[in-house]
């Protein structure tokens, strides 16, 4: 990807914030973080020029080559994927800026023994089944305050900063547009939270309209299509 490629997709995605940020509010700040799973460390590096600051993988093994053969890049890295039991210590030594996918008590009370084996704390945020589809992992909405609040005073380690989920997988706006509602009302009744983490490259617009503060690109920032 060329840094000029990556200056117009940025625009774009930019452009397109902006416009659904001013419809919440003047004051509503939205954070990018671009994932960039399929992408090199190469194309990482050319959008980190271009002025894109946090970046998402989903496996930790692709987190720690890339951070590692971009250390001298001040980058903001967020753990994205599913995180497996055995692979914990691992995520730890990365020492992520966030962990966006926390979607289980199992998980929770796990990290949080290791994180305190190891002297560390990791903020996180609770994933939510928004959409209650079969395909995704994440806590229920009916379950996911109790569950919040629950890992909040259980696992002191664990510094929760707030939810993340994913729209539901259709075609119907209104279908999405109730995932993301469903998501933020939890949200605000969230003592202390202050990410709300929806939308992906398909429907940030949609996510930020309902309230999202911080949105995961992929696609739309990495693409070489003009």
């Amino acid at each position: 990807m060329t840094k000029q490629q990556a200056i117009l997709n940025l625009d774009k995605v930019i452009t397109k914030t902006e416009f659904s940020r001013l419809q919440v509010s003047d004051h509503h700040i939205v954070q990018t973080v671009a994932i960039s799973k399929y992408s090199t460390t190469e194309d990482i590096a050319v959008l980190y020029e271009a002025g894109q600051r946090a970046f998402g993988e989903n496996k930790i093994q692709d987190l720690k080559e890339k951070s590692q053969a971009l250390e001298e890049l001040p980058i903001q890295w967020h753990f994205v994927g599913s995180l497996q039991k055995n692979k914990i210590n691992n995520l730890i030594d990365l020492s992520p800026t966030l962990m966006h996918s926390l979607d289980s008590l199992e998980l929770a009370l796990e990290l949080d023994k290791k994180l305190l084996a190891k002297g560390k704390k990791m903020s996180c945020l609770l994933q939510i089944n928004s959409a209650n589809e079969d395909t995704k992992s994440g806590f229920t909405p009916d379950e996911a305050i109790d569950m919040y609040n629950k890992i909040k005073s259980e696992c002191p380690n664990i510094r929760l900063k707030g939810v993340m989920s994913i729209g539901a997988h259709s075609e119907d706006r209104k279908i999405i547009e109730a995932s993301f509602k469903t998501t933020k009302n939890i949200f605000d009744k969230l003592e202390d939270a202050t990410i709300c983490s929806m939308g992906m490259s398909g429907d940030f617009d949609i996510a930020i309209l309902n309230g999202s503060n911080m949105i995961r690109v992929g696609s739309a920032l990495f693409s070489e299509v003009k």
